[in-house]
C-alpha cells in the first residue's frame, strides 16, 4: 500500500508495478513529513537541547586578559594617512595622476583626482616613538597605553556592508554582533545593569542603526541596551507613581511568582526565560541606572579630564566618563557611536576630520587616563576605529574646488588601536605601502581582529558558537582566523 501524493486514497502496487523511481519518490515525501513532525514537535515543547539564557558571570576557558571591553567606534572610515600612518611618498608625488592603477577600487569614479597629501603635521610621541598627526593632540599623549594597528583590511567599500562586517564578520543583517557574542560568551558580573550597553549619539543613530548592536539569532537578552547620556538613561524605566519601598518589594516578589508558575508550565523555551529576565533587570535597573549615570558624584577636575561642558566635547565626554562607570560597576561591553559618520569625509578633509578629532580627541584621552589612575586599565579592554580606511587620492568635491577634496573609502588599508586589557602597549604592528592603499606586512583581517579580542577575554574563537540550523555558527564564520600574539602582552 503506498500514499499518493495529493490524494487522500491509499494504491496498492504489487511489487513488480513499483518502480525504483517510486520507492524513492514516496520515501522522500515520508522523510520530509517525519522531518516536519519533528521540528513541529520542538516548536511545541520547546527545545529541549538550548539552555536557558541568563546573564550570570561564566568562567572562560582561558586566563582572561581583560573582564570588560570599551568600543569607541569611529563609524565612517577614519582616514589613516591623515591620522596614524605618515606617508612622505604623498608629499613627494603630490597631484600626480594615479586613479588608473586603482579603478577598480574607487567607489565615486567621476569625482576622483590625484594624489594627495595630508593637511596634516606627524610626530613621534612617547617614549615608544609612535606616529600621530596633529589632529589628534590629546591621544597622541598616551600612545604608551596604546596598541596600534596600521595593517587591518576588510572586502567591501560602502558604508552598510562593511559596518555588518566589522560589527558581526557577516556583510548582512541577522546575525549577532561582537558585544553580542561576549555577553553570550561571559554573561555579566552586574546582575542590577544590562551586559551590553550601547551609548549612542544624542545627535542621532549610526547607519545601519539598531542593526549595529543587535543579537541576531542569539536569544534576546544578549543584544545591546541603549542608555541616553542625557535625562532619563532608559526611557519607561521609572513608575508612573511613587510607591513606598515595602510596596514596591511585595508587587516584584509577586510577579516573580506569578512568572515562576508561568514559566513552570512552559519549560525549555529561551525567549519566554528571556523576556521574564529582561523585565526583573529592568525593576533592578530603576535605581542602579540612574546611579550609575549620575555624573554629578565626579569631581569637577574629572569632568574637565573628559571635556565636559567643554563645548564640542561634551556629549562625547559624557559619554566617555559614563562607559568608565559602567564597566566600574561589571557592564562587560560598552559601546559609543557618533551621529551618522562624521568621519566620512569625501570633501573638506582639512576641516571635517579636524571637527570629528575635537569631538573626540580630549574625551577619549581622558579615558585612558582615567582607566589607568583608578586601575582600571588593565582589566579594561579599549578598542578604537571604523569600518575601513581611506585612498591616498583626492576625492573632488562637485565644484571641482581642490582645496575642498577629501578622500573615498578604501577597504584595503585601515588603522584601529587597542589599549589596556592585555594588549602590548606602545607596539606598532603591520605596515601598508608608500601610499597607504593597501596592507603589505602582517596583515590584519576582520576575523584576525574579532579573534584577538576574544582571546584577551579568556575566549577561544572557534570554541565560541552555538548550533543553528544544523550549522555550528561562530563569531569568526568560517573563514580563516588568526589571534595576532604578537599583540599580546605576555608578562
Amino acid at each position: 500500500m503506498i500514499y499518493e501524493p495529493g490524494s487522500d486514497k491509499m494504491t496498492c502496487h504489487s511489487p513488480d508495478t513499483v518502480t525504483r523511481r517510486d520507492f524513492f519518490s514516496h520515501m522522500r515525501t515520508g522523510l520530509c513529513g517525519a522531518a516536519l513532525l519533528e521540528l513541529l514537535g520542538q516548536d511545541a515543547r520547546g527545545d529541549q537541547s538550548r539552555e536557558v539564557p541568563n546573564l550570570l558571570a561564566r568562567k572562560p576557558a582561558n586566563p582572561p586578559r581583560a573582564r570588560s571591553v570599551i568600543h569607541l567606534f569611529m563609524n565612517g572610515g577614519p582616514s589613516q594617512m591623515d591620522l596614524f600612518d605618515p606617508k612622505p611618498e604623498l608629499d613627494k608625488h603630490h597631484g600626480e595622476a594615479y586613479f588608473d592603477k586603482i579603478a577598480g577600487e574607487v567607489e565615486n569614479v567621476k569625482d576622483a583626482g590625484a594624489l594627495m597629501r595630508s593637511p596634516f603635521r606627524f610626530a613621534q610621541h612617547g617614549e615608544c616613538g609612535m606616529w600621530v598627526s596633529d589632529a589628534l593632540p590629546q591621544i597622541a599623549k598616551q600612545v604608551d597605553d596604546i596598541a596600534l594597528i596600521r595593517s587591518l583590511y576588510t572586502t567591501n567599500i560602502t558604508h552598510e556592508p562593511a559596518l555588518y562586517l566589522i560589527q558581526t564578520n557577516r556583510m548582512v543583517s541577522g546575525y549577532p554582533t561582537l558585544g553580542s557574542w561576549i555577553t553570550y560568551g561571559l554573561g555579566s558580573e552586574s546582575q542590577n545593569l544590562p551586559a551590553y550597553v550601547v551609548l549612542d549619539d544624542p545627535l542621532g543613530l549610526p547607519i545601519n542603526g539598531v542593526e549595529n548592536w543587535h543579537a541576531g539569532f542569539l536569544p534576546p537578552i544578549y543584544q545591546g541596551t541603549r542608555f541616553r547620556s542625557t535625562g532619563s538613561p532608559v526611557l519607561n524605566l521609572r513608575p508612573e507613581s511613587h510607591e513606598p519601598p515595602e510596596l514596591a518589594g511585595m508587587q516584584r516578589d509577586l510577579l516573580h511568582r506569578l512568572d515562576l508558575m508561568h514559566k513552570d508550565r512552559r519549560p525549555h523555551q529561551p525567549n519566554l526565560d528571556a523576556r521574564i529576565a529582561t523585565y526583573e533587570l529592568a525593576a533592578r535597573m530603576q535605581i542602579s541606572a540612574h546611579e550609575a549615570l549620575d555624573l554629578s558624584t565626579e569631581t569637577r577636575q574629572t569632568q574637565q579630564m573628559y571635556g565636559i561642558d567643554g563645548g564640542v566635547t561634551d556629549s562625547y565626554g559624557r559619554r566617555c566618563l559614563i562607559a568608565r562607570r559602567l564597566v566600574e560597576r561589571g557592564v562587560r561591553f560598552v559601546q559609543l557611536f557618533i551621529n551618522a559618520q562624521i568621519w566620512d569625509n569625501h570633501t573638506g578633509l582639512a576641516t571635517d576630520m579636524k571637527a570629528a578629532c575635537d569631538r573626540t580627541d580630549t574625551p577619549i584621552a581622558g579615558l585612558l587616563q582615567d582607566l589607568k589612575q583608578r586601575g582600571l586599565l588593565d582589566e579594561t579592554l579599549v578598542i578604537w576605529g571604523g569600518e575601513f580606511g581611506r585612498l591616498p587620492m583626492a576625492q573632488l568635491s562637485p565644484d571641482k574646488d581642490e582645496r575642498k577634496s577629501g578622500r573615498d573609502h578604501n577597504k584595503n588599508a585601515a588603522c584601529c588601536w587597542l589599549a589596556g586589557g592585555g594588549v602590548k602597549a606602545g607596539l606598532t604592528y603591520g605596515t601598508t605601502d608608500d601610499l597607504g592603499f593597501a596592507a603589505i606586512e602582517n596583515r590584519v583581517s576582520v576575523p584576525d581582529w574579532h579573534a584577538t579580542i576574544l582571546q584577551l577575554l579568556g575566549l577561544n574563537h572557534d570554541e565560541l558558537f552555538v548550533d543553528q540550523h544544523g550549522l555550528r555558527e561562530k563569531l569568526t564564520g568560517v573563514h580563516p582566523a588568526k589571534v595576532i600574539r604578537e599583540l599580546l602582552n605576555h608578562a
